[in-house]
């Protein structure tokens, strides 16, 4: 597989610093480009439409690549009581959505879309993670040491709030990370 990619050309459409870096271990290489996307979705559609959506509208603007290979994702948690969590848009709020998670199950949904040739293809990923219950000093520290504005769910399983409070994960790691690394290399085997 990854020699067939070798004479493709391949585009993340992601600043993200963790796709990008999963995408490298992966062992493919790659340009990044963003382009301007519209991510509202209708309210009413289940979290897994929603993230299959948002993932579908960010490669639709890439249909003038036409000769290349273009990965687009997005990443939502959905709370224990079914409310989806996008990225906060305070510390205020980071503290909160933590408190919520904290000793409590949630789900973390990823879905991948994909062009290539005119053809979009897409999946979703879930994976349920488990906190220990985390204290409010634990919860300050973390949201004034690291980065929970640009991540849904207000944390990175990668960062220390992870290698402290993560009690167990069901599913793929990476699912949680953004990117399904061992599903996506399954979808490129497709590619042809």
């Amino acid at each position: 597989m990854l020699k067939n990619l070798k004479n493709i050309k391949v585009i993340l459409g992601s600043q993200s610093p963790r796709r990008k870096q999963l995408l490298k271990e992966m062992g493919i290489e790659f340009t990044v480009e963003v382009r301007e996307t519209d991510e509202y979705v209708d309210p009413k559609l289940s979290a897994q439409e929603v993230v299959r959506q948002i993932a579908l509208n960010k490669v639709e603007v890439f249909g003038d690549k036409s000769d290349s290979l273009v990965i687009c994702a997005d990443t939502v948690v959905v709370s224990g009581k079914g409310e989806i969590l996008g990225k906060p848009k305070s510390a205020k709020e980071a503290m909160l959505t933590l408190e919520n998670l904290s000793g409590e199950p949630h789900v973390v949904l990823t879905a991948v879309a994909m062009l290539w040739r005119g053809v979009v293809r897409s999946f979703v990923e879930t994976t349920t993670v488990y906190f220990y219950p985390l204290d409010p000093d634990e919860i300050d520290y973390y949201v004034t040491n690291f980065s929970p504005l640009d991540k849904a769910g207000s944390y990175g399983i990668q960062e220390w709030i992870g290698l402290i409070g993560i009690e167990k994960v069901e599913g793929e790691y990476n699912t949680v990370v953004g990117l399904p690394t061992a599903r996506l290399y399954q979808e490129l085997k497709k590619i042809h």
